[in-house]
């Protein structure tokens, strides 16, 4: 197995603009296409409409989710303007389009099988194929005049912040092929509330979103007959902020039974199921192409700065905060945060008040090799990307070995 250190022999932030997927339209439809491949490559949701699941007790973490460190195999991330994500996967505005069959991946053992990004290339590209020909998702339907149209409609402007995934995934989605007017050829449901604008409307806030989701569920159950034929099984929702985990309190069966697409993604929590739920990776939105630094001028082997809101960070500085190689910063940075992640090898992913933040998109913008410090942590798109290729996952009670590991 190889080093650690295999991995600063490519940086990340060489690969060409045009398919460095963290440019905010590619983000986009990169995110919904795999979070739709996830949940059509789950069986168990398109075997029969006639039962209800009622689930009472949280499953455990799926076999393919991250329990042990990851540490990178021989191959590496390599995506070039051979492979343009365009041509794969949608066109340049980030919509969801159907895949040309005479894509760069559009024939069984060709180049797709170099990249090791996927476990399988020619397993994702024969069932992406099936996805795109016959995936169709019904939205609930909303007026631009419904007294929350902010909440349910896409966003008609750029999100920004820390959970534009949630404004970015509904966007894509909604421009994409796979939306069906026709309820009775629906595959699944998607129920469109947002629960960060929610949080942020005076009618509703946090201390109201966990009413207003039951009396939402309660008013399409009574209007449609779609959720009450399956108890909501092939419905979803999606959320970025960490209050969404709470918001489903007073709607059991949306927590038990509906596929909730997350950034709070802890398979230590209950009320998020590895084998049922989807974890949407957390991105800051940047539009300027990714700065180029070779990894001969990244000065510091390893970089975190954040607050001091868990036991991990609060190891982490502790153990590390008078290192010359290891920078674990609290507090107000002297210099910009940018600049410190262009200077390091290895950008440190630290669980906080949840076990996701922006930092692994980051640290992939930056060209900086993601360290994930964060247990049951279900990485995004587990099940489709080899994390071991482009990451190392390090458990918590490893913080003191971490200039061994690195």
């Amino acid at each position: 197995m190889a080093h650690p250190s295999m991995l600063l022999h490519r940086p990340l932030a060489s690969l060409p603009s045009s398919t460095f997927f963290f440019l905010p339209a590619t983000l986009a439809f990169f995110t919904t296409l795999f979070i739709l491949f996830y949940i059509f490559t789950t069986p168990p949701l398109f075997i029969s409409h006639q039962h209800k699941h009622n689930l009472k007790y949280p499953l455990g973490p799926s076999q393919s989710s991250p329990l042990t460190p990851i540490l990178p195999s021989n191959g590496s991330f390599h995506l070039s303007a051979k492979f343009p994500l365009n041509d794969v996967f949608g066109g340049e505005d980030g919509t969801l389009s159907p895949v040309s069959s005479r894509s760069h991946f559009g024939s069984k053992r060709n180049s797709m099988n170099d990249i090791d990004v996927f476990h399988d290339g020619d397993i994702f590209l024969e069932d992406y194929h099936q996805m795109n020909r016959s995936f169709k998702i019904y939205v609930y339907p909303h007026r631009r005049d419904d007294p929350f149209a902010h909440a349910f409609l896409p966003v008609d402007f750029q999100p920004g912040g820390n959970y534009a995934s949630e404004s970015y995934f509904k966007k894509a989605l909604m421009n994409s092929h796979f939306i069906t007017k026709d309820p009775r050829k629906a595959d699944l449901f998607f129920l469109p509330f947002s629960i960060a604008r929610l949080r942020h409307d005076r009618r509703v806030g946090g201390g109201g979103i966990q009413s207003f989701i039951r009396d939402y569920i309660s008013n399409i159950s009574t209007k449609y007959p779609y959720w009450n034929r399956t108890g909501g099984a092939d419905h979803f929702y999606v959320a970025c902020h960490s209050i969404g985990r709470s918001a489903m309190a007073k709607a059991e069966e949306v927590k038990l039974n509906a596929i909730q697409i997350v950034c709070s993604s802890s398979y230590f929590l209950p009320g998020y199921v590895a084998h049922k739920d989807a974890s949407l990776p957390q991105v800051w939105p940047r539009t300027d192409d990714p700065p180029t630094i070779t990894t001969s001028k990244r000065n510091k082997l390893a970089f975190f700065a954040g607050a001091i809101n868990s036991p991990v960070r609060e190891k982490l500085v502790k153990f590390w905060r008078n290192d010359s190689e290891i920078y674990a910063h609290f507090g107000r940075l002297k210099t910009p945060y940018a600049d410190e992640i262009l200077g390091s090898k290895f950008c440190l992913h630290v669980k906080g008040f949840e076990v996701n933040t922006a930092r692994i998109a980051d640290s992939l913008y930056y060209g900086c090799v993601p360290i994930v410090l964060a247990n049951y942590y279900d990485l995004p798109f587990a099940d489709i990307l080899n994390w071991k290729s482009f990451s190392i996952a390090v458990v918590t009670v490893d913080i003191p070995l971490l200039k061994k590991i690195l």
